[in-house]
């Protein structure tokens, strides 16, 4: 399999078949993210042949006799065809539909067992699509696309320079819906800066719930001296919230989602764990960050995020 850079990829697909399609991110400004500058490209569409060769190398291993004789001496279950493909790089629903259709007919040539198609996907991806591309690649098997929103903050997300406003999240998310392509959201704790987490999170819990997503996956905010962001910090245009308030944000949100969904604090990013499904289990999620928002743990927090190699 052929992969350039550091491959990302949202803890909920760690049972998919990782197959590279693009690589970088197609927008690259937004003022805090430093996932793709090692890379001596913006953006790069792989070619088709190769993204063949890594779905006939993929075919090769689900088929792998020695692999199933190992999970038999180890008393594992036999490997199993490909159930679902996610395709890497920061943004490959940016690609045109034409060939987000040849990569599908691609990957059910060579792995009919594959029932799904995920990626990231920006809120402006979905909008380049008509309803009508939309439907099909739904039928092709495109669905539970990641869409970093980060916020539903209108002033947080002109400030990181995401490139689109609240009310663009709702109508795009209205039109997934209606292609019935389900969506899943990454939020990201401390976009709002200090002493505006509570604000932050509010507005976004009152966009989030005008929308349908299955998943918010969300993540805390680490400001890394290659960043565009940490340049703010130096200009004093913007301060970074303390540990103990991105938990803080993160509460807030929480307690203002209405809607149901599943709601998880996965990533590295995170120094504390939450997971559990809403509304239900809101009271749980609540409590455990509540045990995180101790302001003496914060030099304890601080040194935990210095520790971190990437968001």
């Amino acid at each position: 399999m052929h992969y350039t850079g550091t491959i990302w990829r949202p803890p909920y697909e760690a049972g998919s078949l990782l197959l590279e399609v693009t690589a970088g991110c197609a927008w690259h400004r937004c003022k805090f993210c430093t996932l793709y500058d090692g890379l001596p490209f913006r953006f790069r569409m792989t070619p088709p042949e190769t993204v063949e060769a890594d779905l006939r190398e993929a075919q090769m291993m689900a088929h792998d006799p020695m692999g199933k004789l190992a999970a038999l001496l180890q008393g594992l279950p036999e490997p199993g065809g490909v159930r679902r493909v996610f395709l890497t790089g920061a943004n490959p629903f940016a690609l045109s539909f034409d060939r987000l259709k040849h990569i599908a007919n691609l990957i059910r040539q060579y792995l009919p067992s594959c029932e799904t198609v995920g990626c990231f996907a920006r809120v402006t991806d979905v909008g380049k699509k008509t309803e009508e591309e939309l439907r099909v690649l739904r039928e092709l098997g495109y669905t539970g696309l990641s869409i970093g929103v980060e916020t539903g903050h209108g002033p947080s997300l002109r400030f990181m320079d995401k490139g689109y406003g609240p009310e663009d999240i709702v109508e795009q998310c209205r039109r997934l819906d209606e292609a019935g392509l389900d969506y899943y959201f990454m939020y990201l704790a401390g976009l709002p800066g200090a002493g505006r987490g509570a604000e932050g999170a509010a507005a976004s819990a009152e966009i989030f719930n005008r929308t349908r997503p299955k998943i918010i996956d969300s993540s805390m905010l680490t400001v890394f001296p290659e960043s565009r962001l940490y340049r703010e910090t130096e200009a004093g245009t913007w301060a970074e919230e303390s540990e103990v308030e991105k938990p803080e944000e993160v509460r807030t949100l929480v307690e203002g989602l209405e809607i149901p969904v599943w709601f998880a604090t996965l990533g590295a990013s995170n120094a504390v764990v939450v997971q559990g499904n809403l509304p239900e289990d809101r009271s749980a999620l609540l409590a455990r960050l509540d045990a995180a928002r101790d302001p003496a743990r914060e030099a304890a927090l601080r040194q935990y995020r210095r520790s971190l190699p990437h968001l």
